[in-house]
């Protein structure tokens, strides 16, 4: 069995190089559809009116305050992940399944954000909907984490990008996993979204 030539590895690197943009790529289209679909379960304002308008409006609004949430959540899940896998040179069979599995999470987020909005018992339409990002950054998490282990980055990649990813992605999984009993109280659950990572934030500025 005779060594790759020089040029052979260039060819191999470069078909690498091929595969992991393609899954970039067809993660960005997904995530691009998840965010129309959210805009196409919005209910229109109905009315003939500037005062029926208004008043369907506030009717809809729980509708309206899901989709904003969705919005920015699916937004830092892209950005997430454009940020890890800007550096991606190659794929493997297991970060292409856990990346199928990121991309279902995605898929469902209208539907779980449709579940939010709706008016019905708040504990099972908010713990789904928690459930749903506590999936997608838990498997978000093991993407890199597969990345890491078996070095599929560039050799220019920031040593701190991992750290900094588990972090991030770590405090958020905190905030959702706090905020799902915390629905059992009181509907001010949602602030464990915003608290926490704050919190978060202000013990590691105190350590730095």
């Amino acid at each position: 069995m005779t060594d790759a030539t020089p040029g052979e590895e260039a060819a191999a690197s470069e078909e690498r190089l091929f595969a992991a943009e393609r899954l970039v790529f067809f993660s960005d289209a997904v995530v691009a559809i998840a965010i129309t679909l959210l805009a196409l379960e919005l209910p229109p304002p109905e009315g003939f009116t500037g005062t029926e308008l208004l008043h369907s409006l506030g009717d809809h609004k729980s509708e309206y305050i899901s989709f904003l949430i969705s919005f920015a959540v699916i937004g830092g899940h892209w950005r997430a992940h454009h940020r890890m896998f800007e550096h991606v040179t190659t794929v493997t069979n297991g970060l292409i399944r856990l990346s199928f599995g990121w991309l279902l999470m995605q898929v469902i987020m209208p539907f779980a954000t449709k579940v939010l909005g709706e008016d019905r018992e708040f504990e099972f339409r908010f713990v789904f909907y928690a459930l749903v990002q506590l999936v997608a950054m838990t498997v978000f998490v093991l993407m890199v984490w597969q990345i890491q282990r078996h070095h599929l980055y560039r050799s220019d990649t920031p040593p701190e990008l991992f750290g900094r990813t588990y972090r991030g992605s770590g405090v958020m999984i905190a905030a959702f996993a706090v905020s799902i009993p915390v629905a059992f109280f009181t509907q001010w659950a949602y602030a464990c979204w915003i608290v926490v990572p704050l919190v978060g934030n202000l013990l590691r500025f105190r350590k730095a």
